[in-house]
């Protein structure tokens, strides 16, 4: 009987014990240490703000590069290449060698001058006028002539034009010959050649004619060789 009290006693301190056990599990639980606060406290993080500044990056429009400016165009006037004019006179120097009858022969030295208009590139309306001046034994002699008609060409490389013409006009021989009438028909058939000077607008020619003409009742077939400038507007 004297162990029941004593049974008692220990039953009783045993249940405080669990007691105070139960009680400071609780109070840990509630007040959680620093270390494990950090270790339960949710991880931050910033990929999300980075990704949405990224995503706006790539939303955003991208903006073109400026196109590079185009080059300037090269000027007009190129060493080598020559521009092409509507008109050009020329003004130069005659050789006629005047065939006046088989046995009479003028040698003359005088200029001449002609004009065209390209109506085309190619071809254009022609006009051309000539006076020589030339001496026999006792007698000056002048032999005129103007013709009108087309002049054609061909533009070549390094400036170089080539040309043809026809012409149809009349002729005038002064003094009047003993053979009849000082005037008569005309016609001139010839080639030249123009190169194109330095100045754009300045060319030297060459030109080599047939000029036929009706004296007297007889036609008179004759060389006529011509060097001069060319001036082109």
């Amino acid at each position: 009987m004297k162990f029941i009290p004593a049974l008692f006693l220990g039953f009783l301190v045993a249940a405080s014990g669990a007691g105070a056990q139960s009680n400071f599990g609780n109070s840990v639980s509630l007040v959680p240490s620093p270390f494990v606060a950090a270790a339960s406290a949710p991880n931050v993080t910033f990929a999300p703000a980075a990704s949405s500044s990224i995503s706006a990056d790539l939303a955003a429009p991208i903006a073109s590069p400026e196109p590079a400016p185009s080059p300037a165009p090269m000027p007009q006037s190129v060493q080598g290449v020559f521009e092409r004019y509507q008109s050009d006179i020329a003004v130069g120097y005659t050789f006629f060698r005047f065939y006046e009858t088989p046995s009479d022969q003028l040698n003359g030295n005088g200029f001449n001058i002609s004009g065209t208009y390209w109506y085309h590139d190619w071809w254009g309306p022609d006009a051309e006028f000539f006076a020589t001046y030339s001496t026999q034994p006792g007698v000056n002699s002048w032999v005129g002539l103007g013709a009108g008609g087309l002049r054609v060409r061909k533009v070549m490389e390094r400036g170089l034009d080539v040309w043809a013409h026809g012409l149809i006009g009349v002729a005038y021989l002064a003094p009047k010959a003993p053979y009849g009438d000082e005037w008569g028909g005309a016609a001139v058939l010839g080639v030249g050649a123009d190169l194109n000077a330095h100045h754009r607008h300045v060319a030297y020619r060459l030109a080599v004619d047939a000029v036929g003409t009706h004296f007297f009742g007889v036609y008179q077939l004759s060389p006529k060789v011509s060097v001069g400038v060319v001036f082109k507007f």
